[in-house]
């Protein structure tokens, strides 16, 4: 059973870009043909797809976030991490990772718990 555990950032600035990291058990991120994604939901708001790094450590953005948005991994501890520069407000969401194994922007089977980032203006 693969779970996926999100670290908890809370309130941030726009002077200090939030690091989201996602822990995962049960599997490895590097395993065939597996991507590693991030989805936020902002309020009153359908989700979103971030975000993805694959199994390979390629990554993949969604075009309106890509000048602000890098997704790291370290394979020894099984992490992948979401960083955001620059945020404003707008990017105030609930966010999570999650697993894919086939379109990284809509179908994923596995789910962290979501983890509130409230940017304060």
């Amino acid at each position: 059973q693969v779970q996926l555990q999100v670290s908890v950032p809370g309130l941030v600035k726009p002077s200090m870009p939030p690091s989201l990291t996602c822990t995962v058990s049960g599997g490895s991120i590097t395993t065939n043909y597996y991507y590693w994604g991030w989805i936020r939901q902002p309020p009153a708001k359908g989700l979103e797809w971030v975000g993805v790094i694959s199994y390979s450590g390629s990554t993949c953005y969604r075009p309106s976030l890509n000048i602000h948005t890098s997704i790291s991994r370290n394979t020894s501890k099984n992490q992948f991490t979401l960083q955001l520069s620059s945020v404003t407000p707008e990017d105030t969401a609930v966010y999570y990772c999650a697993r894919s194994n086939g379109n990284y922007r809509r179908d994923y089977d596995y789910w962290g718990q979501g983890t509130q980032v409230t940017v304060s203006s």
